[in-house]
């Protein structure tokens, strides 16, 4: 089968979706690379969003991630870079899928996003979860990927 009728296919279309979600995480992932030495980035961060969030998301910062942050900064970034490489390299996609996607909601839910009306229209929210989710379903056996 050409190349270009692999990539046609349900999976193709599916493989053009990881490689992407990966890529995205990837630049997410470097973004966060400052985290690697200084974990006050993830503190700061997370201490903002507890003035503003509603009391569950405030519960949920103040008993698990402001004491996990230590571990947290670390954890994630190498995280994002582990899940993006596989999502774009095609190995254990759905495993990676299904991880990357407790990781984001875990990350938006602590932000308190996910009820939100300017939640619904980001590109960083129902696009990623609806992707990783379709990947961690269906993301098995997929064409021009270094595992099946």
């Amino acid at each position: 089968m050409p190349v270009l009728g692999r990539l046609g296919s349900p999976a193709g279309a599916l493989r053009i979706l990881s490689m992407a979600i990966g890529t995205f995480l990837i630049f997410m992932a470097l973004d966060k690379v400052g985290w690697l030495t200084d974990s006050g980035f993830l503190l700061r961060r997370l201490q903002e969003w507890r003035g503003t969030v509603r009391p569950l998301a405030r519960w949920y910062l103040e008993t698990v991630a402001i004491p996990g942050v230590p571990v947290l900064a670390r954890v994630i970034p190498i995280s994002e870079l582990a899940a993006g490489a596989a999502l774009i390299l095609g190995v254990r996609v759905r495993l990676a899928a299904a991880l990357t996607f407790l990781m984001v909601l875990n990350f938006h839910l602590a932000a308190d996003l996910v009820f939100r009306y300017s939640y619904l229209i980001n590109a960083y929210g129902l696009p990623i979860l609806g992707g990783l989710l379709a990947l961690a379903v269906n993301g098995t056996r997929l064409p021009f990927s270094a595992s099946r």
